[in-house]
């Protein structure tokens, strides 16, 4: 998904990223607008990423979404991903 098609649908996955990244407040959601750099600098600020981790795992976030996908299930299950996520915020 590119980020003009990630930023059309950003309302609708707006739910999800809350839900993944837990950190990012409402304010936080709207300033990113479905822009990867945005959400990148707000995990940094959140999670205290560095800037690197931070680009690679807003990357992996937005690639997990397709628009080929039923519009009202928003990815694949991030299980994974969610623990791997809550490891690394808890340093």
């Amino acid at each position: 998904m590119n980020t003009d098609q990630l930023s059309g649908k950003w309302k609708q996955l707006k739910g999800a990223a809350k839900q993944h990244w837990g950190k990012l407040t409402d304010d936080d959601l709207e300033a990113i607008a479905g822009k990867r750099d945005a959400l990148a600098v707000k995990l940094e600020e959140r999670y205290g990423m560095a800037k690197e981790e931070a680009q690679r795992k807003a990357d992996e976030w937005m690639k997990s979404y397709s628009l080929d996908e039923d519009p009202g299930v928003f990815g694949r299950s991030h299980e994974g991903a969610d623990r791997e996520h809550h490891a690394a915020g808890k340093r």
